[in-house]
């Protein structure tokens, strides 16, 4: 895994912010150490801010889809024996299948801040065969300021970058709360909507 980190993150220096769109497209490395290279190559001068955040809320939005198609298409039955090949195990998405049964599908925004969740939730979110539309809403709006965030850790790190990790760690305690508070208020939210209907 190693070698092929190196491998993927080496070819960024020869095709530019395509590298962060593909980076986060296959999601066989973290998307925090993409995004944070991304960052730091926008720093050295390799592409700017735009093209940089674009390739990685496209890619990062287009890499949930192809889960949540898999989900949709695929059934749980062919997710469940080959979940392992995405690097998702059957309690994975177990869990997320219960995430998605309490809160709905507006906690999908939210528990992209969330790590594994984060990356198992699309699943789910085709097995329940959420509207399209919503999915890809929710995913989009998730992907900007988790894109941002990283890209500005990496710019800072310049070619320091490769200590995203132990930077981001502090954060992510903070960003877990914020994301947990947010599905309990939407939960809230819609519940207290669904009887002022009634």
């Amino acid at each position: 895994m190693e070698t092929l980190t190196e491998t993927v993150l080496a070819s960024f220096h020869s095709i530019g912010a395509w590298g962060i769109f593909l980076g986060l497209l296959v999601e066989v490395i973290p998307s925090e150490i993409v995004l944070s290279l991304g960052g730091a190559m926008v720093k050295a001068g390799h592409f700017g801010w735009i093209a940089a955040g674009v390739a990685g809320v496209i890619g990062g939005t287009l890499a949930q889809l192809i889960l949540y198609a898999i989900g949709r298409y695929g059934g749980r039955p062919f997710v469940m024996r080959y979940g392992k090949w995405l690097f998702l195990h059957p309690h994975h998405i177990e869990k997320a299948e219960r995430w998605v049964d309490q809160y709905g599908t507006g906690m999908i925004f939210f528990a992209r801040f969330i790590p594994i969740v984060r990356h198992a939730i699309s699943i789910p979110c085709g097995l329940v065969q959420m509207k399209l539309s919503q999915f890809v809403l929710y995913t989009f709006a998730a992907m900007i300021p988790w894109t941002v965030l990283f890209l500005l850790i990496g710019y800072q790190l310049s070619t320091h970058w490769h200590q995203v990790e132990a930077v981001a760690k502090p954060m992510m305690m903070p960003i877990i709360l914020f994301a947990l508070i947010g599905m309990f208020l939407f939960f809230w939210w819609t519940k207290r909507s669904e009887k002022t209907t009634d």
